[in-house]
């Protein structure tokens, strides 16, 4: 009809045949390990040989690459689903925002891994795979300003004292909750340093 856009039905298989890959590649990390995903058993779960999946992926860097982004953009949707239990006052928000992602990272290591540490040698996120991240915590840095906790190191000790916690529960005690039921006192003590002593918000 008149005015419709054509579809590009090329275009399209190409992204779903991109999407396979990675999705591919997430089974792999979840059942070998991240740093254990290679380019012939992607391949070989996807139903490709090498050579034919270099034409999605010239590297093992750029599957990586895709899944940094995928990785990130599966938190945000995880975080959104997540907001109609988000409590009004503060602490008990901070709370929610801390538990919100401790649990959607213990939930996959390998995920995890790349999502947050550097244990994949010599890779790097591209601009774009990056830009994920870069919206998500800047949507929680938003968050948290709602609350009064707007200075740039009270953020980064937040995220770091999250983020230690998920680390020490994946090496320590994977599946278990010895750090998980740390993880509303270490919120609190945050709030206590900056005076937000109540479950209202701060004055």
């Amino acid at each position: 009809m008149l005015g419709e856009t054509k579809r590009d039905r090329k275009a399209e298989r190409r992204s779903e045949t991109r999407r396979e890959i990675v999705d591919a590649a997430w089974r792999l990390a979840h059942d070998k390990g991240l740093a254990q995903v290679t380019l012939r058993d992607v391949a070989e779960s996807v139903g490709m040989r090498a050579p034919s999946l270099y034409t999605h992926f010239k590297s093992k860097n750029d599957i990586y690459d895709a899944m940094f982004g995928d990785a990130w953009n599966q938190y945000q949707e995880y975080e959104a689903a997540a907001r109609a239990s988000e409590p009004k006052n503060s602490r008990a928000a901070m709370r929610h925002y801390a538990r919100v992602y401790f649990d959607f990272a213990v939930a996959f290591p390998a995920r995890h891994q790349l999502m947050s540490l550097r244990t994949v040698p010599d890779f790097t996120p591209s601009e774009a795979a990056y830009a994920s991240s870069v919206a998500a915590m800047e949507h929680f840095a938003a968050r948290m300003r709602q609350h009064g906790v707007d200075g740039q190191d009270d953020l980064d000790l937040f995220v770091a004292i999250v983020d230690g916690l998920v680390t020490a529960q994946l090496a320590n005690d994977p599946g278990g909750e010895r750090w998980s039921r740390l993880l509303d006192r270490a919120i609190d003590m945050f709030a206590d340093n900056l005076g937000i002593t109540s479950e209202g918000s701060p004055p």
